[in-house]
């Protein structure tokens, strides 16, 4: 892929940096309007697009994601600053968005200015010199602390959070109801013991459940993609306190014992007798499907689902809990390319982009925000963009989005439960490798769901081998 118009190469370095220098002495990209001061000095920034490439917005088309950069153009417009932005959305899904950004920044294909990237691929993404470090203070202590460790590798910040994600539990109040339960709401502490009780109780009652209804839960646990390891982890971590798979440097730190003790964990809340077959083939979109069409009672899903449940379902049919035992950790960083011709500028943009109110727009769209204060701070608003999460009037003088708000026009769920979610949540493995990890820990994870699946024991010991070689 490449940018349009063509870009201005170095080869033409004598012009062009004068011309550059003359357009950034009065029109520099920084200042308040620009989200936070200059960048560091530096070589003069070639004038023309700033390019930041990311997976889809799950807000949709002409989302927050796409008016937030709008605005950056429009205030760079009426300072009459030479720069603009361009938001170019990755297609397929975020391990072939991975390969495409990659390969991009490798072979230098397609001359991106700024990556939107997973939380996992940072430790890749800056081992390989792909991504350039920045300035300490762009991840301050307002950012939620779980959040900020997602930025940093070898002791540098190499991106800056956008947006998080945390794996949830949303339910169906009204079947619970319907099958005798008499508090149908889901308190924090509740465990999977407790989600099995009420699976129990929800299949001896189907015959006052609607006909759809199939199976106690649903989540992603196709082995073709990230979903089994998201899942994986999530068992894993829950079953041992303070369990990790890697150290600070990225190398295996585990045990077949402490594998073991995770897979009995995963088996436990994967069994055929709580769990929707379909699961092991599907993903994201799949599971929304299932649980919307009330094929099931529970779901794990991330926070976008908030907003796109709320739109066919009542607040006395969903209702959403913290996921029992630990949650992983998602979400996605800016970075600035190593090879950008634009650093400065494109610097300026992930400022505005993560600032506080960009953050609180995140969050009114339906994003999980990463700062404090966008969940804390009741004179904190969107004042930069109309998030497709807020209600507009209808023709007909109805509301258009049906997610509950709170008083401050939050998502009504965000400060008692997102945001505790991503304080508690934890990471995947950090490591450089971590491509070469979820393709090792997936294709061992997916011999649970064969007709004759190994033992915890068998399967425990070539996981720990496999992962061995996979993380020297």
């Amino acid at each position: 892929m490449s940018r349009a118009p063509g870009p201005v190469r170095r080869g033409a370095a004598t012009v062009t940096l004068l011309l550059a220098l003359l357009l950034t002495a009065g029109c520099d990209a920084g200042g308040a309007d620009g989200g936070g001061p200059p960048a560091a000095s530096g070589p003069a920034d070639v004038p023309g697009e700033i390019v930041l490439a990311s997976g889809r917005d799950v807000t949709g088309k002409g989302g927050i994601r796409q008016q937030l950069i709008a605005e950056w153009n429009r205030q760079q417009e009426a300072k009459g600053a030479s720069f603009r932005a361009r938001l170019v959305e990755l297609p397929g899904s975020a391990d072939q968005q991975r390969s495409q950004l990659l390969g991009a920044l490798q072979s230098g294909s397609a001359e991106y200015d700024v990556v939107n990237l997973d939380v996992t691929w940072v430790p890749e993404f800056a081992a390989a010199g792909l991504v350039q470090p920045l300035p300490d203070q762009l991840v301050d202590s307002d950012v939620i602390k779980s959040v900020a460790a997602t930025a940093r590798w070898g002791g540098k910040v190499y991106a800056v959070p956008f947006n998080s994600d945390v794996g949830l539990l949303f339910y169906r109040r009204d079947y619970l109801t319907s099958a005798g339960v008499t508090n149908p709401d889901l308190g924090k502490g509740a465990g999977w013991r407790v989600v099995q009780q009420l699976i129990g109780v929800l299949d001896s009652a189907r015959n006052k459940l609607p006909a759809a209804y199939a199976k106690g839960w649903t989540s992603q646990l196709d082995a073709s993609y990230e979903g089994l390891t998201v899942n994986g982890i999530e068992a894993f971590a829950s079953a041992a306190e303070g369990f990790a798979l890697t150290d600070e440097e990225g190398r295996y730190a585990g045990s077949a014992a402490q594998l073991q003790t995770g897979l009995d964990e995963l088996r436990n809340r994967t069994q055929a007798a709580y769990t929707l077959a379909d699961a092991v083939h599907s993903d994201e979109a799949d599971t929304l499907t299932d649980f919307a069409g009330g094929r099931t009672a529970f779901l794990r899903h991330w926070p976008y689902a908030y907003r796109t449940l709320h739109q066919s379902l009542s607040e006395q049919q969903l209702g959403v809990a913290p996921l029992p035992g630990k949650a992983v950790l998602g979400g996605q960083n800016l970075a600035v390319a190593r090879g950008s011709q634009r650093t400065g500028a494109a610097l300026e943009l992930v400022r505005f982009l993560t600032r506080k109110e960009s953050e609180r727009c995140l969050l009114d769209a339906g994003f999980a925000a990463t700062r404090l204060s966008a969940y804390e701070d009741n004179g904190l608003t969107c004042d930069v963009a109309k998030p497709a999460g807020q209600p507009t009037a209808s023709p007909t003088g109805e509301r258009t989005d049906r997610m509950p708000r709170d008083a401050n026009g939050r998502p009504a769920y965000a400060r008692a439960t997102l945001l505790p979610a991503l304080e508690n949540a934890v990471q995947r493995p950090r490591t450089p490798l971590y491509g070469a990890f979820s393709q090792t820990f997936t294709g061992q994870l997916a011999r649970l769901q064969g007709d004759a699946p190994p033992s915890d024991a068998e399967l425990a010991d070539d996981l720990d081998t496999e992962l061995r070689k996979a993380l020297p």
